[in-house]
C-alpha cells in the first residue's frame, strides 16, 4: 500500500455518502495499491492505516468505522466477507521485554487472513497472526488471536469456540 495515496483516499472518501459510490471507492483503493475484488462495498468511514498488502475479495462488505491498522504485514479479506461496524484488524504488536523494565519491546507485524464467507460482528478485534476460517462467525466484542475453525462461532476475550454452525440451518 502506498500510504501517501491512502491519505488522499481517506480525504476523498470522507466527502462521499457513507453507503453510496462504492465503485468510486473501489477505484480509489486500487489506486492506492490495494487489491479489491468486484462488488466490494466499503463504507466511507472505514480506515486503512497500513503499509503492507491489502486484499479484499469480491462481494465483501466493510462497515462503518472499521479500522485496519498495522505495519507491513499482509491483510487478506476473502470473498463474501461481512465486517460489521467498529471492527478492528491490528497487524502490529511487540516482542515482550526486549528492553529492561519495559514490557512492550521491539515492534513487529503479523499477517491477518479472513477466509471466504466469514462474518466479523460489531466491535470485534482481530489481532496479527490470526486466520479466521471460512464461514466462521466472530461474536460481537470478541478478541481473536490465533486461528479459528471454519463453520464455527467464536466469542469472548480471548475468543474461544462456542459451537459449530450449520450452513443448512437458518
Amino acid at each position: 500500500m502506498q500510504t501517501y495515496k491512502m491519505y488522499l483516499v481517506h480525504l476523498i472518501m470522507a466527502m462521499l455518502p457513507p453507503t453510496r459510490c462504492f465503485a468510486l471507492k473501489r477505484s480509489l483503493l486500487r489506486w492506492a495499491g490495494a487489491s479489491i475484488g468486484s462488488g466490494v462495498r466499503v463504507v466511507s468511514s472505514a480506515r486503512f492505516l497500513l503499509s503492507g498488502k491489502l486484499s479484499i475479495g469480491e462481494g465483501s462488505w466493510i462497515g462503518h468505522d472499521v479500522l485496519i491498522i498495522g505495519g507491513d504485514s499482509t491483510v487478506i479479506v476473502g470473498a463474501r466477507v461481512d465486517i460489521a461496524p467498529r471492527v478492528t484488524l491490528i497487524t502490529g504488536t511487540h516482542q515482550q521485554f526486549t528492553e529492561k523494565n519495559r514490557a512492550a519491546g521491539i515492534g513487529l507485524s503479523l499477517p491477518i487472513t479472513i477466509q471466504d464467507g466469514a462474518w466479523l460482528c460489531a466491535c470485534s478485534t482481530i489481532l496479527g497472526g490470526t486466520t479466521v476460517g471460512s464461514c466462521c462467525i466472530v461474536a460481537a466484542g470478541a478478541v481473536v488471536i490465533g486461528d479459528t475453525q471454519p463453520y464455527s462461532l467464536v466469542g469472548g476475550i480471548p475468543a474461544r469456540k462456542i459451537r459449530n454452525v450449520d450452513p443448512l440451518k437458518p
